[in-house]
Parts: structure tokens; sequence; C-alpha cells
């Protein structure tokens, strides 16, 4: 439909913009997004009713290898231990100023691990099974794991869990998964089940985890075996040598999972990274007819995650974790060169995006979160800064027409944050789904700073100028000079900053309302 002009008098309109907490949405077109969505959000985490910068990291421990796999023992007793592998050793890094390397010799760094009967149990495919087993003063020991069993070759079990009082580990490249004969055994004899007969898509496991239906631990819970080709084979009972206390519940189609790591237990369910998102068996299972997509539990986010499996789903460092402390689940994504985190809300369901985070590997130790580089090990959410760098945070919020069809030229705004003191705030205005791609900027300190009321209207063929603006103090509402003409606007809100909190609540607009209809 072509513009309609009218001439009458503009009128000044004020309008209140909500802050985008219902986070990134990298699935819908621009034009179905809700306002409270965001086109892109890095490093802000999206709350229930405001957007927060996140907080950074610093360094823990400096060791002179990419640590690759870091791994925590919870004691009942209260002496946890928190290990790093890398270099072809463990070290126990509990204690940053007086780590404990083990003088072990690995040929891989790439370890999957398992707590089980205060134990914990790591395994690669390479090297020879090891176990972990804490002493009553001081550190434990790592020792080679004694297990045996007809044609196993120990050094081939390359995952591991536990399920139903048993620990269950997967050949290399193979559909036999070995498990321990007697009940809560952690040495000794290992049977073989054979699950080719099973798995019609043919392939090889490549994890297996209990899948706790009621919440808990108990006679409901499922034994779930994946494969390389995307079938989940869950069974019922505990025990596959007894035919009356084991039967197969059903195999089922998923997308096919990516990295070794590629369960993660989410308040009794498993959530699995594959090639289609980060999918819940839960709905998997229960929406045969459901297509991806629908049952993802990356559902809003699918854009950004196809195109990191489509790319990177051969890359090292696909991990999920949950962080109770922040309120939130982080699935680590390999990169060409580097890392980013997606990062959901586990309140809320709101995504976003962390950038600038190195990680190989993450761990919780002590209810804090750690993440392995290719030099330290970093405690993370601690302090403002990145080890001393800036925390870079960049919002595009979705468009919106602010309640109204008609052409506006906005005058104003006025972004409502709370900050613990200066900060420099680069925003400006994409407006009718376009991306102004602003190159110049406006340095902080400039004469010009805001000069909103010396400028020319913008049009359609001039590019939206960008300001920075100086905030301080605890509630900072201050209007800032813009240039912008459209029908629908996308406010960009980015900051670089170190040692600051930045909290987002809402901006106050101010526009000159036309005549023009879209």
């Amino acid at each position: 439909m072509s513009s309609r002009i009218v001439n009458r008098k503009n009128q000044s309109v004020n309008f209140v913009l909500p802050c985008p907490t219902s986070g990134l949405n990298a699935r819908d077109s621009r034009d179905k997004m809700a306002v409270t969505d965001a086109l892109v959000m890095d490093n802000y985490f999206p709350y229930t009713t405001q957007v927060s910068l996140r907080r950074g990291y610093k360094k823990y421990i400096d060791l002179p290898f990419p640590v690759q796999t870091l791994a925590t023992f919870n004691a009942a007793t209260g002496n946890s231990r928190l290990f790093a592998f890398g270099g072809g050793t463990v070290t126990d890094i509990s204690n940053p100023l007086k780590p404990f390397d083990f003088k072990k010799k690995f040929i891989s760094n790439e370890w999957r691990v398992c707590q089980f009967k205060n134990r914990l149990f790591a395994v690669n495919g390479l090297d020879h099974p090891q176990v972990y087993m804490p002493h009553e003063n001081g550190v434990g020991s790592w020792e080679n794991v004694a297990w045996t069993g007809e044609g196993l070759n120990p050094c081939k079990l390359t995952s591991i869990a536990a399920s139903k009082q048993r620990l269950w580990l997967i050949e290399n490249k193979s559909l036999t998964v070995w498990y321990s004969e007697g009940v809560s055994e952690v040495q000794g004899k290992l049977l073989p089940f054979d699950l080719s007969s099973v798995a019609a898509r043919g392939g090889y496991l490549t994890a297996a985890g209990c899948w706790t239906q009621d919440g808990g631990q108990g006679i409901d819970d499922l034994t779930v075996f994946l494969t390389s080709e995307g079938e989940a084979l869950v069974y019922a009972g505990s025990d596959p040598n007894n035919a009356d206390d084991w039967h197969l519940k059903g195999v089922y189609q998923i997308s096919r999972p990516v990295g070794q790591n590629a369960l993660l237990q989410y308040r009794g369910d498993l959530v699995v990274i594959c090639e289609a998102g980060y999918i819940p068996l839960s709905k998997a299972l229960a929406l045969q007819n459901a297509t991806d997509a629908q049952i993802a539990f990356s559902d809003r986010i699918q854009e950004l995650v196809l195109d990191r499996i489509q790319r990177y789903r051969n890359k090292s460092g696909w991990q999920g974790i949950i962080y109770p402390r922040g309120g939130y689940a982080l699935f680590n994504v390999p990169l060409a060169n580097g890392f980013e985190q997606h990062i959901v809300n586990t309140t809320t369901g709101a995504w976003c995006r962390f950038t600038g985070i190195d990680a190989y590997s993450w761990a919780l130790y002590q209810t804090r979160l750690f993440f392995g580089t290719k030099n330290a090990v970093m405690l993370f959410d601690e302090g403002y800064t990145d080890n001393g760098a800036p925390i870079s945070g960049r919002v595009e919020q979705a468009f919106c027409d602010f309640g109204s069809p008609y052409l506006k030229k906005v005058q104003l705004l006025n972004p409502r944050t709370k900050s613990s003191g200066f900060y420099a705030l680069q925003t400006y205005w994409n407006t009718d789904y376009q991306d102004e791609n602003i190159i110049n900027q406006v340095s902080l300190g400039d004469k010009k700073l805001s000069p909103w009321n010396q400028l020319p209207w913008a049009t359609k063929n001039v590019k939206t100028k960008s300001y920075w603006a100086t905030l301080a103090g605890k509630i900072r509402s201050q209007w800032i000079g813009c240039n912008a003409t459209g029908f629908k606007f996308s406010l960009v809100f980015q900051t670089n900053t170190k040692g600051m909190l930045i909290d987002w609540y809402e901006t106050g607009v101010r526009y000159e309302q036309g005549t023009g209809i879209l």
C-alpha cells in the first residue's frame, strides 16, 4: 500500500519502550517479533524486569597447557576437588596456591567423567580409564581402574554414565555398551550389551544417560543410549542379563548428536545437543510427529544454533552446563577462532549470547563456575571485567512503531538504567527493518555530544548519527538527542566498560508524528 500524505500540524508524542526482557530471537522475521524481543543480545542477560550486563571473570590459576577438561569431585565431607586435564596430565587445582600435578601421562586431554559411589571415573577412548579415590586427609589419588571383561579393551571406553545404580561404558565406534556385573560395583567384571539389533540406522553409540522422569532417582528412571545417527534407545529396568528386569521402552528418532558431551541433565530431563539444536528428550519422545524446531529447547535461537552446528559441529568444546547461582544454563559453542556461549534464563526461557570468553571446558566447583583456557583456569561470574579487559555489550531491540502507523521523526531517547558509576553508552536507531551499519562515532567528551537540536532531520537516504552519552549514579534517567525518521525503529544499545554494573529497564522516546501511513 502506498503512503498517503495529509497536510496537518505535526504532534510531539512521548512513548515508553520496555527493554527486551524476552531475550534474543533468532527465529522469527523482523516484522513478526514482539517489542520485548532482541535481534542481537550479546553479553546482556534478560531478567524478568530488566536486562543486565553480564559479570566478568578473573584468573584463578596459570597453567602451562591448554585446559581441555575441567572435572569436579564433590565430597560429602566437604573435601571437594577441582581437576584440570591438559598437557597429557591431570592437576589438582582445588587450592590455586598449591596445585598438585599427579605426574600421569595421557595421550588425550578430552575426558568424560562420572561421579559414582564416592569416586570420580574418567574415560577418553585412548588412555586407560582412571578413577579418583579420596583419602581421609589431603589429596586423594588417580589410579587405573581395575575393569575386566571378555573381549574388553578398557582403553577403548570413550563415554561413561551412571543409571539404575550401575556404571555404563560405551566402547569407541561401536554399538556395544559395557556395564558393571553387580549393582553398585566400581571395579571388577564388566559385561557387554550389544545394541546393533536395536539400532536400525546403524552407526555407533555416542552417549548414555539416566532419564529421571519423576525428578529424582527411583523406579521410574530410564536408561537412554544415543547413537551417532540420532536414535535414542530407551530401556526400563536395571539388569540386561535379567529378562524380567530389562526391556526396551522404545527407539526414537531425533537428530544426530554433536560433540563428545552431547547430553545435559536438566531438571530430571536430558537435553541433547544435536543437529536440530538443544532438544529435551521429554519433548522429542512425546511429540514424534512434531518438527525439530517445534520441540527444540533452543527454538527461539534456532537459526543461530543451526548455523553454528553446520559450520563447527566437528570442533571440540561443545558442552552444556547448568549454573544455579546465575539462574541460567550455558551451552559452550566452538567457532572458527574461539568460542561463544548460548545462555538461557532457566526461569523465563529467554536467551542471550556471551562473547569474548574463550572457554575450552566448564565445571562447577563449590557452587562457582570455572572455565579452562589455553593457559589458565578462570573463575567466571566474578567482578565486572574480563580479567582486567573491558566487557563489550550490544543489544539491538526488535522493531517497534511506538503504537502509531504514521511516519515519525524521533528527536530524543531516554534509556533508564541503573549503574554503579560512569559509563559510555552508544545508542542510535535502525529504521524500517534496515541496518544502518554506522561506522563513524562521536568520541566521548566531544563538544558536539548530543546536539539534537542542531542537526537536520534524518531521511530515508541519510544515515542516523551515533552519540556517546556519559551516565552516572545509581539510577539514571537522561534525555539524549537523536535523529531518525521512519515508520518502525530498532534501538541499538551498546556499551564497552570496565568495572561496571549496568541494568537497563526501559527507554523513553519522544518523536514528532507525521501523517504518512506505511
